[in-house]
This record gives structure tokens, sequence and C-alpha cells, in this order.
């Protein structure tokens, strides 16, 4: 896409930063919903060529030209869209990015996946209540004992397409997952790595994952919580070497500094008391 054409409208991250939070989302006719994905998914297969050439940073703004043509409450293709965009920010490097981009694409699975129970929900309380209805029909006829059973089908394609979308639910959300760690664990710091070990961890008890995943999953959970460990001691490290010197400022008008005061930590509970000891 030409600097021009980028222009012309603005990209789906400032779209949604720009969005109030409780904007109700616009919902399509048929006939343009299609229209709207069909013009997505252009964008789209175009995104993954580019990709498939290395050519990452084109890819990402093909894969945003998709997001942004998309309507925004179809959940999983846009979280396919985000996922395939962190991917493309792994292969440059741009953890903060690829953490962003994957997270985007693990919070519409998950509004979707609440939707969908919520459907699913609605839809057995009202077949439970259907069936109560018929079966006091039958019986207040006095027809129970010649009511047959309603012949089984071999299969139901509408429960069919359920199944087939859940699967691509928790697969899109595997390669999400993994996507996310990779980053966390690259970009580091205390907060991303504890992080990723949390995803990790969630990859772990996912069935749906290749062998080789799995072996990645399984070293990072080896490796992962020393490095945490050492993150965690080394920030807060550098927070109280920043709060010392914050202290000396404030104490050295009154001839105190923070050598006067003596942090104890209480080994049961794990917190700390401050203890102050005078000049000598």
């Amino acid at each position: 896409m030409t600097s021009k054409s980028k222009e012309k409208r603005p990209s789906s991250l400032e779209k949604e930063q720009d969005a109030e939070p409780e904007e109700a989302q616009i919902r399509f006719s048929p006939e343009e919903e299609a229209n709207l994905v069909a013009e997505s998914n252009a964008s789209k297969t175009e995104a993954n060529s580019l990709f498939a050439s290395s050519q990452y940073e084109q890819a990402i703004s093909k894969y945003d030209d998709a997001v942004t043509v998309c309507p925004n409450y179809l959940d999983y293709e846009l979280a396919v869209l985000r996922s395939n965009m962190a991917a493309c920010h792994l292969k440059l490097s741009q953890w903060k990015d690829a953490i962003s981009a994957a997270t985007s694409a693990l919070d519409g699975l998950d509004r979707l996946e609440k939707e969908e129970a919520l459907r699913a929900d609605e839809a057995a309380q009202a077949k439970a209540k259907e069936e109560e209805e018929v079966e006091e029909e039958i019986i207040s006829a006095g027809a129970g004992k010649a009511a047959t059973a309603p012949p089984e089908t071999d299969g139901d394609p509408a429960e069919a397409a359920r199944r087939k979308r859940r699967e691509d639910v928790r697969r899109i959300r595997a390669k999400a997952l993994m996507r996310r760690a990779r980053a966390r664990s690259e970009e580091g710091g205390w907060a991303n790595l504890a992080g990723a070990e949390e995803d990790y961890k969630l990859l772990e008890q996912m069935p749906n994952l290749s062998a080789a995943d799995m072996k990645v999953v399984k070293t990072q959970l080896r490796t992962l919580p020393a490095r945490t460990k050492a993150a965690q001691e080394a920030e807060t490290a550098e927070m109280w070497s920043k709060l010392k010197d914050l202290g000396n400022g404030i104490l050295k008008p009154f001839g105190l500094s923070t050598d006067n005061f003596q942090m104890v930590k209480d080994e049961k509970t794990g917190g700390y008391s401050m203890n102050f000891q005078g000049n000598k």
C-alpha cells in the first residue's frame, strides 16, 4: 500500500483507540456483510502471499486493511487477522506489537466463546421447554403409550458447523497464545516473563498442539521460572534504589538518610516493617 492510500483512512488500531468503549456495533445486512467480508478476505489473501515471500511490513499493512474493512462484530475473522499480524511482528522482532496483536486476537476469541456459550444455553433452555410442553400434550391426550420417539438422524448440519467452529477457535487460540508467549519471553521484564509462563501453562493443557509446539512449551516452562525470578529481583532492587535516592533527598534537610531506617522482613507473613536507627 502506498503512503497516499494510507492517508485516506485511519488504521484499524487508530479506529479502536478513537472509538468510545460503549459504542454500539453497527450490524450490516447479509448482503453488505458478505461484500465486506469478501473485500477483507481479498486483502487477507494478498497479505498471506506477502508473508510467504518474507515481506512482513507489507503483509502487516494488508492485514490491517483487512481488519479495517471487516465488520467489527466478526470476532473470529478478526482474531485470525490479528494472530497473523502477530506472526509478522515476531518475524520483525517487534515484540511489543506482537504482544498487542496476539492479545487483541485472544480477547476477540474470549468474546466469541462467551456469546456462543450464552446462545447455546438459551437454545438448550428453549428446547427443554418445548419438550416439556410436548410431553404434557401427549399425556393429557392419553396417548403416552402410543407416542413414538422421533427418528434419529445421521447428523445435524448445524451442530457439525458449530463443532467445526469450536475446533477452529481452539486452533487460532493456540496460535495466538504461542505467539504472545514467545513475544513476552523475548521482550523480557518481570511482568512479561510472568505472563509468558501463564500462557505456556495454558498451552500445556491444550490437546490440539503439535508435538513440536508442545516441546517448545515444555522447554519454556522449565527455563522461564528462573528468568522470571531473576527479573523480579533485579526490578525490585532497582525500585528500592530509586526509592532510597528519593528518600535521601527528602531526609537530607533533617540531617537524616535512609540509612537511619532498616526494613525488617517478617518471615511468617512475608511483610516488612521499618525500624528507625538514630545517628551513631
